[in-house]
C-alpha cells in the first residue's frame, strides 16, 4: 500500500504528521509532496521538509490521497489544479480518496462527493449538506472515500485509514503499540471520583 499526502501552505500540523506517523507505523509506505519544492509552512507556523514535490512524482503509482485540513492549507490544495485531477483520477480508479477537517471540501470542488456519505469540519457542513449526505460521525467512509471532522478526530481518522489500507489486525497492534484511545470503541479514560 502506497500513499500520498500533499502539503499546502498552511496545512493543519495535527492532522498531516499524525496521519503520516500512524500509517508508517502499520507499514504503509506514505510519501509526502509539497506543491512546490522545498519547506512548507503549516497553519501554526511549524515547518515540514516533504519528501518530494507534486511535480516529481506520478500520483497513477499510488493507492490512495489523504488530504490535510488547515486554514489555508484545504483552500491552497482546492485552488491546485494538480490535486483536483488526482482526487478525480483516483476516486474514478476506485482508489482510496481522504479528506479530514475542512478538507473534504476539495472533494466537491473535484465533483467526487455529490450523493456520498461524508464529514466535515462544522464550518463546513452546510456545504457538504447542498452535496452529500453529511454525517456527524467522527469519520466516515463511503466505498473508497474516507472524511473526519478536524485535528480531535486525527487519531481515529488514522486508525480508520490504517484498518481500511491493512486490515483490523494492523490497526489493533498499532492502536496497543500507541495507547491510543478513541471515543466510543471502550477505550475511553473514565472520570476518576
Amino acid at each position: 500500500m502506497r500513499v500520498l499526502v500533499p502539503l499546502a501552505e498552511g496545512f493543519e500540523e495535527i492532522e498531516a504528521v499524525n496521519v503520516i506517523d500512524i500509517l508508517r507505523r502499520a507499514d504503509v509506505q506514505v510519501v509526502t509532496a509539497g506543491l512546490k519544492g522545498g519547506l512548507v509552512e503549516g497553519s501554526h507556523k511549524i515547518k515540514v521538509l516533504p519528501d518530494t514535490s507534486l511535480d516529481k512524482i506520478d500520483f497513477r503509482d499510488f493507492d490512495g490521497l489523504i488530504l490535510p485540513g488547515g486554514s489555508p492549507g484545504f483552500v491552497n490544495l482546492g485552488n491546485d489544479e494538480r490535486i483536483l485531477n488526482m482526487v478525480r483520477e483516483m476516486d474514478r480508479a476506485g482508489k482510496y480518496v481522504a479528506a479530514i477537517c475542512a478538507a473534504p471540501s476539495v472533494l466537491i470542488k473535484a465533483g467526487v462527493l455529490q450523493g456520498r456519505k461524508a464529514t466535515v469540519s462544522p464550518s463546513g457542513k452546510a456545504q457538504v449538506e447542498a452535496c452529500a449526505k453529511f454525517c456527524e460521525d467522527r469519520v466516515v467512509v463511503d466505498g473508497n472515500l474516507i472524511t473526519s471532522r478536524s485535528p480531535g478526530t486525527a487519531l481515529e481518522f488514522a486508525l480508520k485509514l490504517v484498518e481500511v489500507f491493512v486490515g483490523p489486525e494492523k490497526m489493533k497492534q498499532v492502536k496497543a503499540q500507541t495507547l491510543a484511545i478513541c471515543p466510543g470503541d471502550g477505550t475511553e479514560l473514565s472520570e476518576s471520583s
